[in-house]
């Protein structure tokens, strides 16, 4: 092994540690602090390490992972503050439970190379707010800018009194090294977000872990939406970034009546619908047919460069490549995630033959994460919204900006999207500081009177099933 890419496994896992004791014993105001200085440094550099971020990676726009480290610092800092993470936070008198919290302990931060540098802003600002120390392991590819991240906010951390080492990054780590960081007995969690692999690694490490389900987002534009507005808000998604955020929209949805309205939207607005030759070779280039899996060299290409990359001649300012599609699954490679501006397009008969195609795109690679729906029939949003297996059903809204939160709506900001238990993730939430808490709860005696009171001699009697017994308790009470 190459001595450069060797670190002290224990050295670190110390390290962390007695930063775990000293960051115990700090109040509210201190930990508020800490985190304002973080986020300040974070925001105040946001545009450095942006063009970091595309320089050393060459995935997406700098300019667009500008704004994602400012979703990751200010946006998240707005929806953090006020919350609670020391001691004493909720007293309930009537119930007697009062709540406390508690930080885990050290985190291990395994973080990816679309989203690098927000993602280490993103991880370190919930640790802090919760008192955890965190390690930040960075992708391979996006070492330089991660590392340079986690320096800024370690540096602004101190400034402002926080313990030494409560935040350690990793330059150099073997896989091996890794794995061993996440089997280590003094980890408290691992915060995983990656490659399918890396995430099925964490959660079979035997330490606790939250990770990321993959995305693979159907948006439907039920009869009744506004089509420049949807194709709009579709084109601002699946651009953004080149297309690097795993809730960006995979496929349109459309039923057969809107075909010609929303194709003409679709070029007015810049994207070029691809034949069925051109299809065949996008697909040939977009996907690794051996490995079964999106191709890496692809990520966060340009419409244009994909365009070229495959033979087809497009129009220069071509902001999307759009491919009508016959079928999902393996013979259709453009039906799974693809992160870069490529989406399929599917025309449906009615609105429930639409409603199945997004189901069949949801389970071929996506159960759990987003799906995106436009419309203004309430009712139809409804309908739609109970028959989708997805942690956030995004409604008139750009799905990759809308799934992240703190922009369209009022999901809690987040650069981890759990998927729940169809997509192998523990929950559906976007993970936040609140995640990071152990709570412990006092339970003061509290008589359950009616319980009390009621003759429980009754349950001995065989003759009274649940439905008898049910009717003496509320008669006699």
């Amino acid at each position: 092994m190459n001595e450069k890419r060797l670190i002290d496994v224990e050295g670190v896992m110390d390290k962390a540690v007695c930063a775990a004791a000293i960051f115990n014993q700090c109040t509210q105001e201190d930990t508020d602090r800490i985190v304002r200085a973080v986020y300040e440094a974070g925001f105040n550099n946001r545009i450095k390490l942006a063009k970091l971020a595309a320089e050393e990676t060459g995935i997406g726009d700098w300019k667009a992972k500008v704004l994602k480290n400012v979703i990751a610092t200010q946006l998240l800092y707005e929806d953090i503050k006020h919350l609670k993470t020391v001691g004493v936070i909720s007293e309930d008198e009537e119930r007697g439970i009062v709540e406390i919290a508690q930080p885990i302990g050290p985190i291990l931060a395994i973080t990816p190379v679309t989203n690098p540098t927000s993602t280490v802003m993103f991880k370190i600002l919930i640790a802090l707010k919760t008192r955890n120390p965190i390690i930040i392991r960075p992708h391979s590819n996006s070492v330089k800018c991660s590392c340079e991240a986690a320096r800024i906010c370690y540096e602004a951390a101190l400034k402002a009194d926080a313990p030494e080492d409560c935040i350690q990054w990793l330059e150099n780590t073997s896989r091996e090294q890794t794995q061993q960081l996440m089997q280590h007995k003094k980890l408290s969690l691992i915060l995983a977000t990656g490659g399918g692999a890396l995430v099925n690694a964490a959660y079979s490490s035997g330490t606790p872990a939250m990770g990321v389900g993959a995305g693979n987002v159907p948006v439907f534009i039920e009869r009744t939406a506004d089509v420049p507005f949807a194709v709009e808000q579709i084109m601002m998604s699946k651009t953004f970034d080149n297309g690097t955020i795993c809730a960006s929209e995979q496929a349109i949805v459309i039923e057969k009546c809107m075909k010609d309205p929303i194709l003409g939207e679709l070029k007015k607005q810049k994207a070029h619908i691809l034949s069925e030759e051109d299809i065949k070779k996008i697909g040939a280039v977009a996907f690794d047919a051996q490995k079964g899996v999106m191709n890496a060299a692809i990520i966060g290409k340009s419409a244009a460069k994909l365009a070229e990359m495959a033979g087809i001649n497009v129009p220069a300012d071509t902001r999307l490549l759009v491919a009508p599609l016959k079928g999902v699954g393996k013979d259709h490679p453009l039906s799974a995630e693809i992160l870069a501006p490529v989406i399929g397009f599917y025309c449906a008969e009615d609105f429930s033959q639409a409603v199945n195609i997004c189901i069949d795109l949801n389970f071929y690679g996506g159960i759990g994460h987003t799906v995106s729906l436009f419309s203004n029939d309430e009712a139809k949003i409804k309908e739609f919204s109970l028959l989708m297996n997805a942690g956030r059903i995004v409604v008139n809204m750009p799905a990759s900006q809308g799934a992240v939160g703190g922009m369209f709506n009022t999901l809690h900001t987040s650069f981890t999207l759990g998927c729940g238990t169809g997509g192998k993730n523990i929950t559906t939430d976007n993970i936040t500081a609140r995640h990071l808490l152990n709570i412990q709860r006092i339970c003061r005696r509290r008589i359950n009177e009616r319980f009390a009171r009621f003759d429980k001699a009754l349950y001995y009697d065989e003759s009274l099933n649940a439905g008898a017994i049910e009717k003496i308790y509320n008669r006699n009470m």
